[in-house]
């Protein structure tokens, strides 16, 4: 009942992004409604449903991840002061944020089967009532307790990685942007600690790449089947994929860090300075998100390369393929673009003092601007180069 409290006394911008998860939630769920409805019109072609239900997995992880970005940046379940009096200490904050998680999901989640059941025929009195018939399998009774298991996935994963990631002790005050009852701030002669994660995510991009590259020309029939009817890719180009994907997310924080460090290199001015360092800062906050962008953004290049070498021998894209690729678009990019705000939000302590300061505003515009820039040079021309580099092993085959 207090997360539900909580929740309605909210600002619009953070309705906005619960609502933003309930949809993935719900995008999410019809997927894997329909792979169940394909396997009730299928019982003898189980290899292929089970092929559906593993390719749910991306969006069903996209969906997650983008659901405890929005945990994360709830304000509602962030410390404040005399909450600890009234019995809101810090794990009963990480428990109402898991609370208000599984709601949002839990909600997209019954939507999705409200929308599975009216395209099967099974509700009437709306439009499109029943469009879907032969593909979803009205013909055969629906298995409401494997129905109600499969939309628990969404819930269950997104309310626990988000207790996980919430849990006391592993949050860390936003350095610039730390409230007056947060710890004190470091000195300002002191650089803040460089992510460690840069070389465990260079060695997984290398490593990624030799996989793939040899996988593709290792000898053996195709592997399974990508979504949107394109040819079989050996399981190795898959597992690099997967493995560049990785290193990426991994890799995003530091290079985030680097980003700053080189903008404050050879007697940086007021706006470099600043740049920089807010860069350095916020590394952690928003490197991942930017990681995982190029991840999806490269995954996206080289699918289109593998849909043009196939050329006419494969279908168009059909609409659930279309659909996980919106999820996980979209995902990534409304997690990039929640933590953008909640980075904004965490300095805004620091703006308001050096706008009190009399530090004129266009020092502010112009240290945002090249922040944006060369984060859109570092990880626009890394999105490039691993573009490709996973496209030249595709287009060989």
């Amino acid at each position: 009942m207090l997360a539900l409290r909580l929740a309605r006394g909210a600002r619009p911008l953070v309705q906005l992004r619960r609502l933003l998860v309930a949809a993935a939630s719900a995008g999410t769920g019809f997927l894997l409604l329909c792979t169940l409805g394909y396997a009730m019109g299928h019982p003898e072609a189980s290899t292929n449903a089970a092929l559906r239900l593993a390719w749910c997995v991306v969006p069903l992880a996209a969906t997650v991840y983008f659901a405890v970005a929005v945990a994360r940046s709830d304000p509602a379940t962030k410390p404040r002061p005399g909450l600890s009096a009234v019995g809101l200490g810090p794990a009963r904050l990480t428990l109402l944020a898991a609370i208000s998680t599984a709601v949002a999901c839990t909600l997209g989640s019954m939507l999705a089967l409200l929308f599975f059941l009216h395209l099967r025929g099974d509700l009437s009195g709306l439009p499109f009532d029943g469009a879907a018939r032969q593909l979803l399998a009205s013909d055969r009774p629906l298995p409401l307790a494997a129905a109600l298991t499969l939309l628990t996935f969404v819930p269950l994963a997104a309310s626990g990685a988000s207790a996980v990631v919430l849990r006391p002790g592993t949050t860390k005050p936003a350095g610039p942007g730390r409230a007056a009852t947060d710890e004190p701030e470091q000195p300002a002669a002191e650089p803040t600690p460089a992510p460690t994660g840069l070389p465990w995510g260079v060695a997984l991009l290398a490593a990624g790449l030799a996989v793939e590259t040899y996988a593709s020309h290792a000898r053996g029939g195709d592997g399974p089947p990508m979504p949107g009817g394109l040819g079989g890719s050996p399981g190795g180009v898959l597992a690099g994929w997967a493995l560049t994907a990785l290193g990426l997310a991994l890799a995003g924080p530091g290079l985030t860090y680097l980003c700053g460090r080189a903008l404050q290199a050879v007697r940086p001015g007021a706006v470099r300075l600043l740049a920089g360092r807010v860069l350095q800062e916020e590394a952690q906050r928003i490197g991942r998100p930017l990681g995982v962008v190029c991840a999806v953004a490269s995954g996206a290049y080289a699918a289109n390369v593998l849909s043009a070498h196939a050329g006419t021998a494969a279908p168009g894209l059909g609409p659930l393929s279309a659909l996980g690729a919106t999820l996980v678009v979209g995902c990534a990019l409304a997690t990039l673009g929640t933590a953008a705000v909640e980075a904004r939000q965490a300095r805004r302590h620091t703006t308001s003092a050096l706008l009190r300061l009399g530090a004129p505003a266009t020092i502010l515009r112009g240290a945002a601007a090249l922040r944006a820039g060369a984060l859109l040079a570092v990880f626009g021309s890394l999105t490039w180069v691993v573009s490709e580099l996973s496209a030249i092993p595709l287009s060989s085959r």
